[in-house]
C-alpha cells in the first residue's frame, strides 16, 4: 500500500479543510526544567476538587526537563519543591505541604507528621491562570524562574 495519498484524496483533504502538513499542536503543561549538573527530586502541589494535592517524586536528570501535570493547567497557583541528590541542596518556600520518603499522593496539608509524612516547605508560582507554565531550577540561590 502507498504512503502517499491520490490527487483526489488530496483535494478532498484540502476542501474539508484539512492541513495535512500543519505541526503538532503545542502542549499545555507544568513542566519543571533542571539547569543543574545533578538529578533532582522535585513535587508538586495544587488545589483539586478533592482538596489540597502534593505528589511526587519527579527524578529529573542534568539538564533535562520532566512534564509533572499534562494538558490545560486547571488551578491559577502550583506549588514546588525540589531537592538535589547529589549536594542535598533544596528549591523551597513558604507554603507548607506534606511529603513522604518515596513515591507519593497526598490530599491534605494538615497533621503531615501524625499522618507518618513529613512537612516540607514549597514555593507558590502564579500562572495567571495560563495554560502552561515551566519553572527552571538552576545552582544560583534565587534563580528559580517561573514561565508561561
Amino acid at each position: 500500500m502507498s504512503a502517499l495519498l491520490s490527487p483526489t484524496l488530496f483535494g478532498l483533504a484540502l476542501a474539508a479543510g484539512v492541513s495535512l502538513f500543519a505541526p503538532s499542536e503545542a502542549r499545555a503543561d507544568f513542566r519543571v526544567c533542571n539547569g543543574t549538573q545533578n538529578l533532582v527530586g522535585v513535587g508538586i502541589g495544587y488545589r483539586a476538587q478533592e482538596g489540597w494535592i502534593s505528589e511526587g517524586w519527579w527524578q529529573v536528570p542534568a539538564s533535562s526537563c520532566a512534564t509533572l501535570i499534562e494538558g490545560e493547567l486547571e488551578s491559577r497557583y502550583y506549588y514546588l519543591y525540589a531537592e538535589d541528590s547529589a549536594r542535598g541542596g533544596r528549591w523551597t518556600g513558604e507554603v507548607s505541604m506534606c511529603v513522604a520518603e518515596n513515591e507519593f499522593k497526598i490530599t491534605g496539608v494538615g497533621d503531615c507528621f501524625a499522618r507518618g509524612y513529613q512537612k516540607m516547605g514549597f514555593k507558590e508560582y502564579d500562572t495567571g491562570r495560563q495554560g502552561s507554565w515551566m519553572v527552571q531550577l538552576s545552582d544560583t540561590p534565587g534563580a528559580q524562574e517561573g514561565q508561561n
